[in-house]
């Protein structure tokens, strides 16, 4: 699975691993905002590593949680979707909008492998100060470089590069509008 070479995605073993990761996702999103402590210490338990300062709002889904790597204060809003057969590294100082997904999974094209239940995984790097815009989805194999921002809806299939605005489905780089909060 972390080399990318295919796996099935029954395997017994990778069954368990998302049992635990559910067992944990449970806790985590039914605590309420009073248990604040609680949710940091769940996501200690489930996450490969948390950075200091991090703020992830429930609800929050994953596959296996220890492939997931989470720098210094980074904000995820709700509703943030990893799935995480391969590994996702998020930098600091991110910040990812509501509902967007971390896609590491791909699937074969031919039925039969896929009703076999084969599939196979690619890394995903969100490097530092990256601003994920809310419904972002972003593909198996992407890096998303170093203080570029992408925009609401916005489907990356290709790595994008550091310091650009990304936007659409598939994302393309776009001159970088003028933010009246810039200036």
């Amino acid at each position: 699975m972390l080399d990318g070479d295919p796996y099935r995605a029954d395997d017994p073993e990778l069954v368990e691993a998302h049992r635990r990761a559910r067992r944990l996702l449970e806790r985590f999103n039914a605590a309420s905002v009073d248990e604040g402590a609680l949710r940091v210490s769940v996501l200690a338990e489930l996450l490969g590593a948390v950075g200091e300062g991090c703020d992830i709002r429930p609800p929050f889904f994953c596959d296996y949680g220890t492939q997931i790597h989470i720098g210094d204060r980074t904000f995820v809003n709700f509703g943030l979707m990893a799935l995480d057969p391969a590994p996702i590294t998020i930098g600091d100082d991110v910040q990812i909008g509501p509902n967007v997904q971390l896609l590491t999974p791909t699937h074969p094209l031919d039925a039969g492998r896929r009703r076999d239940k084969w599939e196979a995984a690619a890394p995903i790097t969100v490097e530092d100060n990256v601003w994920l815009g809310g419904g972002a989805i972003v593909l198996a194999g992407v890096t998303v470089g170093a203080n570029t921002v992408v925009g609401a809806g916005a489907v990356v299939t290709r790595s994008l590069p550091p310091g650009v605005v990304a936007v659409g489905a598939p994302a393309r780089v776009i001159p970088s509008p003028v933010n009246p909060g810039d200036r």
